[in-house]
C-alpha cells in the first residue's frame, strides 16, 4: 500500500533527523555536484563526478582509453547544442545543471506510472489521492490507530498539490508533479516549503517558532544527560542570526531566509573551472580536440554522467 510505504519513509526520516546535531537538516541546499572536496591538488574526483554524475562516474572509469574518447566525443556533441563545434560556458553550465537535476527527474519517473492510473500522461488529484490513501478514505481512517496523522497528511498533500497545480485544473503535468514532490526546487512553491516547515516545528500552533520549539526540533534532553555544546551554539544562532527582528520568534520571512538561502551556483562555478583548466588556446570555449587532449582530467569531472545518461538514447536537455 502506497500510504504505508509513505508513512514508513516519513518515520524513517524522523528517526534520522533525531541523529542530526544541527538545524542544517531543515535547510534546502542545491543538489551537490560531488561529495568530494574540490581540490585539484589532491585529485580530480570532484570534477569527475560533476561531469559524469555521482552515481555513474565509476562506469566511465572502467572504459579503455579508446572507449573513453569515443564516449566523450558523443557527450561533447550533446553539450554543443547549437552544433557550431564549440562548447561555450552557457552550454556547459546548462549541461551540468541538467546532470544536477537527474536525481529529481529519476524520482519523478519512478513514481509517475504508479500515480498515472488512466495513462494519460497527467496525474489528477483524485488519482494521487486514491493511489496513496484510497483503501482508507471510505472508512475516514477510523480503522487506523493514528488516524489524525493520516488526516493531516491528506490535507497537507492536497494543499501542496493545489499549490503545484499552476492552472488550478486539478490535474498535474509532469512539471507540476515535480513541483509537488520537490517544492524546494521551484520558486513559486517557496511559501509551501516555509509553511510546512513552520507547521512541523510550531508545537503551540501560534504560527511562529520560538527558541524552545527551534531547539526541540532537533534535540530532546534525557534525564541526567548533559546538554551537548552544539545545542548552545544553535541557541546563539537563533538569537544572533535566525531571529532577525529580535522579537524572540521566527516568522515566515525569517524561516524562508533560513531554510531557503540564496546560494552560490555550483554548476556555474564548475563550468568556469572546467573551461579554465582545459581551454588550451584560452578563447573561452572548448573544442572536441581540447576535450580529448584532456581526457584524463575531463573524465574525472561531473560533465559526463555516462552510466546514467546513455548517450545512444534520446535524452532532451
Amino acid at each position: 500500500m502506497m500510504l504505508l510505504s509513505s508513512l514508513a519513509h516519513v518515520y524513517l526520516l524522523a528517526a534520522v533527523a533525531l541523529a542530526v546535531p544541527a538545524q542544517e537538516k531543515r535547510v534546502h541546499h542545491q543538489a551537490d555536484l560531488s561529495d568530494h572536496v574540490h581540490d585539484d591538488s589532491q585529485n580530480y574526483q570532484y570534477d569527475h563526478e560533476a561531469f559524469l554524475g555521482k552515481e555513474d562516474a565509476k562506469t566511465f572509469d572502467q572504459l579503455t582509453p579508446e572507449e573513453s574518447k569515443d564516449r566523450l566525443a558523443k557527450i561533447v556533441d550533446r553539450i554543443d547544442s547549437d552544433k557550431d563545434g564549440y562548447i561555450t560556458h552557457s552550454e556547459l553550465h546548462k549541461w551540468i545543471k541538467h546532470r544536477q537535476r537527474r536525481y529529481i527527474e529519476e524520482n519523478v519517473n519512478k513514481h509517475w506510472k504508479d500515480y498515472d492510473a488512466n495513462k494519460d500522461d497527467k496525474i489528477a488529484w483524485e488519482e494521487y489521492k486514491n493511489t496513496t490513501y484510497g483503501y482508507y478514505l471510505g472508512e475516514d481512517f477510523n480503522d487506523i490507530e493514528d488516524k489524525d496523522t493520516y488526516k493531516s497528511m491528506l490535507a497537507r498533500d492536497e494543499r501542496r498539490f493545489k499549490a503545484a497545480d499552476k492552472d488550478g485544473d486539478g490535474i498535474a503535468t509532469r512539471e507540476e508533479f515535480t513541483a509537488f514532490l520537490h517544492p524546494e526546487e521551484f520558486n513559486y512553491m517557496k511559501d509551501v516549503v516555509v509553511q510546512e516547515t513552520v507547521e512541523d516545528i510550531d508545537k503551540n500552533g501560534d504560527g511562529k517558532i520560538n527558541l524552545d520549539e527551534y531547539i526541540g526540533d532537533m534535540y530532546t534532553p534525557e534525564d541526567g544527560e548533559a546538554e551537548p555544546d552544539w545545542v548552545q551554539t544553535e541557541k546563539t544562532h537563533f538569537a544572533d542570526f535566525r531571529d532577525i527582528n529580535k522579537d524572540g520568534y521566527l516568522d515566515a520571512d525569517e524561516v524562508a531566509k533560513w531554510v531557503l538561502p540564496g546560494e552560490v551556483d555550483h554548476a556555474d562555478n564548475e563550468a568556469k573551472h572546467l573551461i579554465h583548466e582545459t581551454d588550451t588556446d584560452k578563447d573561452g570555449r572548448l573544442t572536441l580536440l581540447e576535450v580529448l587532449d584532456n581526457t584524463e582530467y575531463i573524465k574525472m569531472s561531473t560533465i559526463t554522467d555516462y552510466g546514467g545518461m546513455r548517450v545512444e538514447e534520446h535524452d532532451e536537455l
